[in-house]
């Protein structure tokens, strides 16, 4: 079984890293980089890292891991639906984000249906 409580973390440190390097010129993550991206997606990037970091510090890992897992699902659909690159109007979007965050949706759901809290330690 996956610790939630670690998968939270890694997963909260891995978007706060990834908003972060958003407004870093590189080749990856940046306005004219493979996942194209603007100041409000880089936000979006750190606020859901710290959604996870949160849930993790207060012992609700695992459902924190889920309710993103469907919030990225919900990502997903209105990528697809979305024409051209600004979802919801403000968050600019590509091809390869589309195609990353239903990876996303799939791997953070899964990570979160496998994993389970850790049981506190009784004297």
């Amino acid at each position: 079984m996956i610790d939630a409580k670690l998968l939270a973390r890694v997963l909260g440190a891995t978007f706060v890293a990834t908003g972060l390097l958003g407004f870093v010129p590189n080749p990856i993550v940046s306005p004219d980089g493979l996942f194209a991206v603007n100041t409000m997606h880089n936000l979006v990037h750190v606020v859901t890292g710290f959604v996870f970091l949160i849930g993790a510090s207060m012992g609700k890992s695992r459902a924190t891991i889920l309710g993103i897992g469907i919030g990225y699902v919900a990502v997903t659909i209105l990528g697809f639906l979305t024409e051209g690159h600004l979802l919801l109007g403000m968050i600019h979007i590509n091809e390869a984000d589309r195609w990353l965050h239903a990876g996303l949706a799939v791997a953070i759901l899964a990570g979160g249906l496998i994993s389970r809290e850790r049981a506190l330690a009784t004297a």
